[in-house]
């Protein structure tokens, strides 16, 4: 007898192009060392200029488990996978500058729902990339199905993890 695996669907925390994690300009995404996922590029001039704020969301609903200015992790409802979003590279030596918390480490969220505003904007007048991978933390290169590829909005369907 095998036990049935539930999906997790994931949705985009942020606006942009969604692409592969190879992509990435840092070799502990692009490599796959926390895990496979998604890397989301997105467009940082668009609307308003450099500085225009936008809100990421919960890729899941969960435990938001961890959560810096830059990142954070949101543990699924049944505790046995943890979904990270990294809000661009090396954004840790912006310390904090430019990012707004809206939500509390601990708290419950839903897929959805406005964790930290950001600008990415910022973030590459920084010198910093903006890309944002979301990672399926620990989980097998495999596991993840039904990758986008192309344009994405905020809440759309970002990966399946099996």
């Amino acid at each position: 007898m095998s036990e049935a695996i539930d999906t997790l669907r994931v949705v985009s925390p942020v606006p942009g192009t969604a692409m592969g994690l190879e992509s990435v300009p840092d070799p502990t995404f692009s490599a796959g060392m926390v895990g496979p996922g998604v890397a989301i590029h997105p467009e940082p001039g668009q609307e308003g200029g450099q500085d225009r704020k936008q809100e990421a969301v919960s890729p899941i609903t969960g435990m938001l488990v961890k959560l810096h200015p830059h990142a954070f992790v949101v543990m699924a409802s049944d505790g046995s996978r943890g979904v990270l979003v990294h809000l661009g590279i090396d954004t840790v030596q912006l310390a904090g500058e430019g990012f707004d918390l809206m939500a509390t480490q601990g708290e419950r969220v839903e897929a959805g729902v406005p964790v930290i505003r950001w600008s990415p904007g910022a973030v590459a007048a920084a010198g910093k990339p903006s890309v944002v991978p979301v990672v399926a933390l620990e989980a097998s290169a495999d596991a993840l199905t039904e990758e986008a590829h192309g344009a994405v909005v905020r809440g759309d369907p970002l990966f399946v993890w099996e």
